[in-house]
C-alpha cells in the first residue's frame, strides 16, 4: 500500500484534520485576543497574569476611536486609495500580460525578464528615488503620491501574464480569422475569460493597499491625508498604549478586507491555481 493510501485510510484523514485544526487555533488565536482585547478597561488589558475574559464589554472603547483620531478621514482616504489602486492594477497589468503573453515584439522575453527582476529588489531600495520624485512633481501630503506609485506592478504583470498563457491559442486564431485585432481579442475575448485571475490580483492588490504603512507614512504628514495604517499607528506611545483604543480601531479597520476575502476566497484560490499551468 503506497504511502498516499495510507493517508487516505479512517484514521490518516483523522490525523490531518487535527493537524490541520490545531493549526488554523492557531492562526484565530491572535485575532480572538484582538477582539477580547478591545472590550476590556486598560488595567485589565495590561494585568499579569493576563485577563482572558473582561468583566464588562467596554463598547465605549469604539466611539472614543472616533474622538481621538479622524478615524472617518482615515477610512475614506484608504479606501479611495484601495479602489483606484485595484483599478489601475487591473487595466494596465492585464494589457501588460496579454502582451507579453500574446503578442510577438522584438525585446519581449528580455524587457519581461528585466520587469520580474524588480520582484527581486526589496522595496526598502527605491523608497528615496521615489520620494524625491514625488517631491519634484510637488505630489506629498497628497493622495496623488499615494495612488500614481501603485497603479501597476511586477507582480500583476507577471500572474496575468501567466493566466492568459494558460487560455487555448486557438481562441486567438478564430478571432484573428473574423478580423480581430489584439486590442478586441483582449477586451472581448481574454478578458472576459481572466476573472479568476483578475479578482485574485484584485484581492492582492486591495490587501497590500490597505495594509500599506511605510510608504504612506514617508509622504504624507498632515493627518487629513494619512491612511488608516498610520492613524493606528499613531495610537502606539513612547511610554504607554491604550491596548484597547488600539484593538478596537484595528478590530473596525480589518474587518472590510476580511469580508472582502470571505466572499471572494473561491475565485481566490481559482485564480492562484489557474495562473501557474503554464510557464
Amino acid at each position: 500500500m503506497s504511502r498516499k493510501d495510507r493517508a487516505l485510510r479512517p484514521g490518516g484523514k483523522a490525523s490531518i484534520h487535527a493537524i490541520l485544526g490545531i493549526g488554523a487555533l492557531l492562526m484565530i488565536v491572535p485575532f480572538v485576543w484582538m477582539v477580547l482585547t478591545s472590550f476590556m478597561s486598560l488595567g485589565e488589558s495590561t494585568r499579569v497574569p493576563p485577563v482572558l475574559i473582561p468583566a464588562r464589554l467596554r463598547w465605549e472603547n469604539y466611539t472614543r476611536v472616533f474622538s481621538t483620531l479622524p478615524f472617518l478621514r482615515f477610512y475614506w482616504n484608504t479606501t479611495i486609495t484601495t479602489i483606484a489602486k485595484v483599478l489601475g492594477q487591473l487595466a494596465f497589468c492585464s494589457m501588460a500580460g496579454y502582451a507579453f503573453a500574446r503578442i510577438e515584439f522584438p525585446g519581449r522575453d528580455v524587457l519581461f525578464i528585466v520587469i520580474i527582476s524588480v520582484l527581486m529588489v526589496p522595496s526598502q531600495a527605491y523608497v528615496i528615488p521615489r520620494y524625491m520624485l514625488m517631491l519634484n512633481l510637488g505630489w506629498l501630503n497628497t493622495l496623488t503620491a499615494l495612488i500614481v506609485p501603485g497603479l501597476t506592478s511586477s507582480f500583476g504583470t507577471f500572474l496575468l501574464r501567466q493566466f492568459f498563457m494558460s487560455l487555448p491559442g486557438e481562441l486567438e486564431e478564430a478571432a484573428t480569422l473574423d478580423g480581430c485585432n489584439h486590442f478586441q481579442i483582449y477586451s472581448r475575448i481574454f478578458l472576459p475569460l481572466a476573472h479568476s485571475g483578475l479578482i485574485a490580483l484584485a484581492i492582492f492588490t486591495a490587501l497590500w493597499s490597505w495594509n500599506d504603512l511605510m510608504w504612506p507614512l514617508i509622504v504624507n504628514s498632515s493627518p487629513g491625508k494619512m491612511t488608516l495604517s498610520v492613524g493606528l499607528a499613531s495610537l502606539q506611545g513612547q511610554y504607554g498604549t491604550d491596548f484597547p483604543l488600539l484593538m478596537a480601531g484595528a478590530l473596525m479597520a480589518i474587518w472590510p478586507m476580511i469580508t472582502l476575502f470571505i466572499l471572494l476566497q473561491k475565485h481566490f484560490v481559482e485564480g492562484i491555481a489557474l495562473t501557474g499551468t503554464k510557464a
